[in-house]
């Protein structure tokens, strides 16, 4: 990563900096593009989907901690997998079962029911079926992305670096949705216009595939070399950075808060508020009627929520030079806190939800400093591995998250599940306000 690319203060300075990558980096940025539109377009609509096919709450919930579980366990064999095959087959197999996975969500929605050996097999399995094939590559990707950004990039300018890989990855996380916004709305039944959003899925994930493939230069690639099996993780474990340990407690309660209600953000606008947009827009004298369903309108906040994350993340970062890395860090966690709370007591009406769900954008002002904060106490040529280790505890506490708050959605209620979350994620910021430590670089 080039020098110019540290002095990005701004997201569009953070996203002309990408295009000076080496060009291995540059492919693996591009098909991260790819991918992320692909998986984001799609999942954060799924737990809809799943209740159209006739999931209960508890199940999205499940569906939430199946997620966590790949999360946590992914990682590792996907280092091993490259080792034995190489970075560039690796990478294209983990793109092909991405695309695959996306395939097997738009077929899930033209199956019915069937009994095998006496039991049911529910259309909404297959949205499980179809998460085990579609995380794969943004799973694997993890170390790597981490470990390129460390090696590349002056200590004290590394939240700075991972804000100009962000920006980029994040630019996916705008378009996804705003795209499905747009597909969803072609057709007044959901189950019909989400079709059409996962075949466009399928159709980026086949061309992420392609493209990295045929430019991915791995020759000089060391990624997964120092993978060693189960004793290389408890090693791993055992020689974590000091520094990271406050850090992972605070974080891992504020993820397993938005963890139990994570999936259930589409639910409380599409089902608990029914919220859409009516509105006339004016342009060049000409008024346009604008009708969007609860789905499509979830797409337009989300939307909001990545253009805030896009606008913040440069500026936070450069500040954090200045106030260092734990303030910056915090404000993120607090937003994580408060979010769910702020989103199950706000006015069921759209100028409330997009300011909502503004106000959900300014978490990403942390995520750069967060991912220095993680990475810069490693020591060099060993960030993918650190950076592997904190997600695998982190996930795999994080794991039951959803799940417990699928049961409180469907058992007690949602104003419960949402503000139990709240109090969780407060006492994990509070806790890393207290003992969180500063990277020594941004004292």
């Amino acid at each position: 990563m080039p020098d110019e690319q540290a002095e990005a203060a701004g997201p569009i300075d953070a996203f002309r900096s990408v295009f000076a990558l080496r060009r291995d980096v540059l492919v693996l940025s591009i098909a991260m593009f790819a991918f992320s539109l692909g998986f984001q377009m799609t999942s954060r609509f799924l737990p809809e989907y799943m209740r159209t096919l006739g999931a209960s709450g508890f199940v999205v919930g499940l569906f939430g901690t199946f997620g966590n579980i790949i999360s946590a366990v992914f990682p590792y064999p996907g280092g091993a997998i490259s080792d034995r095959i190489g970075s560039r087959y690796a990478l294209t197999l983990f793109g092909f079962l991405s695309t695959l996975g996306f395939a097997v969500w738009l077929a899930a929605g033209q199956l019915g029911a069937f009994t095998v050996a006496g039991l049911t097999v529910e259309p909404w399995v297959w949205i499980f079926v179809g998460l085990l094939l579609a995380q794969a590559w943004k799973s694997f990707g993890l170390g790597a992305t981490f470990a390129v950004v460390k090696q590349a990039t002056e200590p004290s300018r590394l939240a700075v670096g991972f804000a100009a890989t962000e920006t980029f990855r994040r630019v996916a996380f705008l378009v996804g949705p705003v795209l499905a916004t747009v597909l969803i709305g072609l057709h007044p039944s959901f189950t019909v216009s989400f079709r059409y959003v996962l075949a466009v899925a399928v159709a980026f994930g086949a061309v992420g595939t392609l493209v990295q493939h045929w430019l991915y230069d791995a020759s000089e690639d060391t990624i997964g070399d120092s993978f060693a099996g189960l004793e290389q993780i408890r090693a791993d474990l055992r020689e974590m950075p000091r520094e990271l340990r406050p850090l992972l407690v605070g974080d891992t309660l504020v993820r397993f808060a938005n963890g139990m209600v994570y999936v259930f953000f589409v639910l409380v606008v599409t089902r608990f508020f029914a919220v859409g947009l009516e509105t006339t827009v004016a342009i060049g004298g000409v008024s346009y009627a604008i009708d969007l369903s609860p789905a499509a309108f979830f797409g337009v906040l989300l939307g909001v929520e990545m253009l805030v994350a896009l606008l913040v993340m440069a500026p936070a970062a450069k500040v954090a030079e200045y106030v260092g890395l734990k303030p910056v860090v915090a404000v993120g966690f607090a937003v994580y806190a408060i979010f769910p709370v702020v989103l199950i007591n706000a006015p069921p009406t759209a100028t409330a939800m997009l300011a909502v769900f503004a106000f959900s954008g300014l978490r990403f002002a942390g995520l750069p400093s967060h991912k220095a904060l993680i990475v810069g106490p490693a020591k060099q040529d060993t960030g993918g591995r650190v950076t592997g280790t904190y997600y695998l505890l982190r996930n795999t506490v994080v794991i039951p998250s959803a799940a417990i708050g699928g049961y409180l959605w469907d058992f007690a209620s949602p104003e419960i599940a949402f503000t139990l979350a709240a109090a969780i994620g407060a006492v994990g910021t509070g806790y890393f306000l207290v003992f969180g430590e500063e990277f020594e670089a941004y004292r």
